[in-house]
């Protein structure tokens, strides 16, 4: 902290004149010295920062920043800035007190990166025929810009049921069987240049999933082979099969089907693989059941290797098994449904971690359950979107893919982060996001950085997350998912680090827990405001470690701290 000011009755200003002067007279040359290299250094401020170099930089004057206790001579003057106006509570709002929150940042590291191409879109592998994903469809391009270089993983429940990839137009066999939801879908060579043509344009990579629910190694070596001569690095990895953990039970396979047939099968798809593509990476096994992560490890194949596991936190449908991992809003907006998911991400993490490889969530979301719920399309799938995904960075998982379609808004899936408009199955090719993109979206806007430890009390439903920038500034991420019918807003002090020169911040806002299509981000249904053009937070104490304000409950907050 600065030092604090001398009183005025310990100045000289304030002493006999006598006695001054005797001051004066005992001054020793050191002490000159220091004296005087103290005013060159202060001279040297102004001249580089000039007389109106404060006023320059300034946003649009709204009012001047407040003003902490610090010497006048160490910070130029605190510019103009325009302060963040955030919805207040629903008018007429039973209003709850939340206990104050209180974030001390530290600058010791956590140990763990946020880099940008961390949330992804997960699709089915049939979707790769879909002629919306091509640079030509100008909603999709938006909409992966929005994710910030996105990860498109393709595979799901299609890939060994529905999807046959053929480089030669072959016919797809009559033994496959689709509906009018769920189609068939030959893909080629054709289908993967056009979807690199989307790649390109908004910066995109992609992961791919072989069908190994039909059996054929060379097959999917062929896929690979031109996949890689297409997508060339933007090609991240591919996985065999998906979910092959549920292959004896759910009729893609003999009920017979086991780890040890799988590692045999996987060893064979590997080798064709490799004689084709040797620098692809397998990920795998793509599977919700803990016993199958080690022997994938375990698989002597030539590629290198990424740990890939699913995970749908909200898996009992009708309550039965666990009431408490039933889709509803109350189980979704709690604290155990964050601490179980951590849980989990935490057992995976180690098992890749005690092997050297990287952790992967290629296909993730809420629920795993078919059909609507209270939880569909909601405000409060975006607030868990976003605190799902920087919880499971902050803890070491480098790739999330949250599982979606490219089927219609009206009657798809109601999970998709995305859809396409026009009448059921029939698609008009415009593409948009449903709520759980917005939280995506919060959290691909946020700059690279490594997570910071913090110590965060209070808050009630609150989760804070810290990152120091390659810039040298500060982000704290705020989510708050005390109901925004009837929660207060939080008083919130934040410790930082440093002294903060600026404190912008950009927000995801909305109504209620089960309000649909309402979810926005600063006011609008796009991305956040780009860094440099955000307001200041409202309370925004200049030059100070301690920054104290207000949030409304039910929102996301970005602040970034320049020091």
């Amino acid at each position: 902290m600065p030092p604090t000011e001398r009183s005025p009755e310990h100045t000289a200003d304030n002493r006999p004149e006598d006695a001054a002067g005797a001051r004066r007279r005992n001054l020793r040359p050191a002490v000159v010295i220091s004296v005087l290299a103290v005013i060159a250094v202060l001279a040297s401020l102004v001249f580089f920062l000039g007389p109106g170099a404060a006023e320059d930089s300034a946003a649009p004057a709204a009012g001047p920043a407040t003003t902490s206790a610090v010497p006048e001579a160490a910070l130029p003057p605190a510019p103009a800035v325009t302060y963040y106006k955030q919805p207040g509570p629903p008018a007429g709002s039973p209003l709850e007190a939340v206990e104050p929150l209180d974030v001390k940042v530290s600058q010791d590291p956590v140990g763990t990166s946020l880099t940008k191409g961390l949330v992804g879109i997960s699709l089915e592998a049939t979707d790769l025929a879909d002629p919306a994903l091509s640079s030509s469809n100008a909603s999709t391009v938006k909409l992966l810009q929005e994710a910030d270089q996105p990860v498109l993983r393709f595979g799901g429940n299609a890939v060994d049921r529905r999807f046959f990839w053929t480089s030669s137009n072959e016919a797809v066999p009559s033994s496959y069987r689709g509906d009018a939801a769920h189609p068939v879908r030959a893909v080629g060579p054709a289908d993967l240049a056009r979807l690199n043509t989307l790649l390109e344009a908004a910066d995109a990579t992609v992961s791919l999933t072989v069908d190994l629910g039909h059996y054929d190694p060379n097959r999917a070596a062929d896929m690979a082979k031109h996949a890689t001569e297409i997508f060339g690095p933007r090609l991240l990895s591919i996985t065999v099969g998906n979910e092959p953990n549920g292959f004896g039970s759910n009729g893609v396979r003999p009920g017979g089907y086991n780890i040890e047939k799988y590692v045999t099968e996987l060893k064979a798809y590997a080798a064709a693989i490799n004689a084709v593509a040797p620098n692809v990476p397998i990920s795998g096994p793509g599977a919700y059941d803990q016993k199958w992560w080690q022997p994938f490890i375990d698989a002597d194949i030539p590629q290198k290797k990424i740990l890939t596991f699913h995970n749908y936190p909200l898996y009992s449908c009708d309550g039965t098994v666990d009431p408490k991992a039933s889709p509803t809003l109350a189980n979704l907006m709690s604290r155990l449904m964050h601490d179980r998911a951590a849980d989990y991400q935490q057992a995976a993490l180690k098992v890749g971690k005690d092997a050297g490889l990287e952790t992967w969530l290629p296909e993730t979301g809420i629920a795993a359950c078919p059909g609507s719920n209270e939880t569909s399309r909601t405000h409060a799938s975006a607030l868990w979107t976003t605190d799902y995904a920087l919880n499971a960075a902050q803890l070491g998982i480098t790739r999330i893919g949250f599982h979606s379609s490219m089927l219609t808004c009206k009657g798809g899936p109601p999970m998709s982060a995305v859809c396409t408009g026009g009448p059921y199955l029939k698609p008009n090719g415009e593409v948009s996001g449903r709520a759980n993109f917005f939280g995506i979206s919060m959290v691909a806007e946020l700059e690279a950085g490594k997570f910071l430890k913090l110590d965060s009390k209070g808050g009630g439903l609150m989760f804070s997350y810290a990152l120091q920038n390659a810039d040298g500034s500060t982000t704290v991420v705020l989510v708050n998912e005390n109901d925004p019918e009837k929660a207060a807003q939080t008083d919130v002090t934040v410790q930082l680090p440093a002294r903060a020169l600026t404190g912008t911040m950009t927000q995801m806002t909305g109504p209620s827990y089960g309000a649909e299509d309402s979810t926005v981000i600063d006011g609008a249904k796009s991305e956040p405001i780009p860094l440099p053009d955000r307001a200041t937070v409202e309370g925004f104490a200049y030059g100070s470690q301690t920054q104290t304000f207000k949030l409304t409950a039910g929102t996301v907050t970005v602040l970034n701290f320049k020091h």
